[in-house]
């Protein structure tokens, strides 16, 4: 690992008659191949043992672009965010609700579990994007998997601020 070189002896020579001695110098020579070793067993070891974390991402299916189906206006449940967090919804034929985008957990409460049902969200363009992907979290956690995400048209936006 570590050697030291020692030099040769010199016998010093006489100068004006003293005789100099000459210094002994010492030469150290240190093997840095152990350490290099060590140091790549440890990158590879901690590269090995490191966890990715996995990226979050929302798993949507979308069904084929010529698939049609009729559903039954009681089975739908009409879900409508505006940009200033107001949020109404209504179940089938029923007048519009009013409620905000934090209340929503609340709203989705007396439907969960009902896998027949489908959820219409419908998302006003300057609305956060925050309240959208918070609106498919609480669909998810009340186990509402059938549900269609589409952009609030004009129409519709004033239809609802009418109420």
């Amino acid at each position: 690992m570590g050697a030291v070189d020692t030099p040769e002896r010199k016998t010093g020579k006489k100068k004006g008659g003293i005789q100099r001695r000459t210094k002994r110098r010492v030469g150290v020579r240190i093997d840095m191949t152990p350490m290099v070793d060590v140091a790549f067993l440890l990158l590879i070891f901690f590269m090995v043992t490191t966890v990715f974390r996995t990226p979050k991402a929302l798993e949507i299916n979308l069904p084929p672009k010529d698939a049609k189906v009729d559903v039954a206006v009681s089975k739908t449940l009409t879900i409508r965010l505006l940009a200033d967090g107001r949020l109404y919804w209504k179940r089938g034929d029923t007048p519009f609700n009013r409620s905000s985008a934090a209340d929503l957990k609340s709203v989705l409460a007396p439907f969960a579990n009902q896998g027949e049902l489908i959820v219409v969200v419908k998302v006003d363009r300057e609305a956060e994007f925050e309240n959208m992907v918070n609106a498919l979290d609480e669909l998810h956690a009340a186990k509402l998997t059938r549900f269609s995400i589409n952009p609030l048209e004009d129409a519709e936006k004033k239809e609802v601020e009418a109420l």
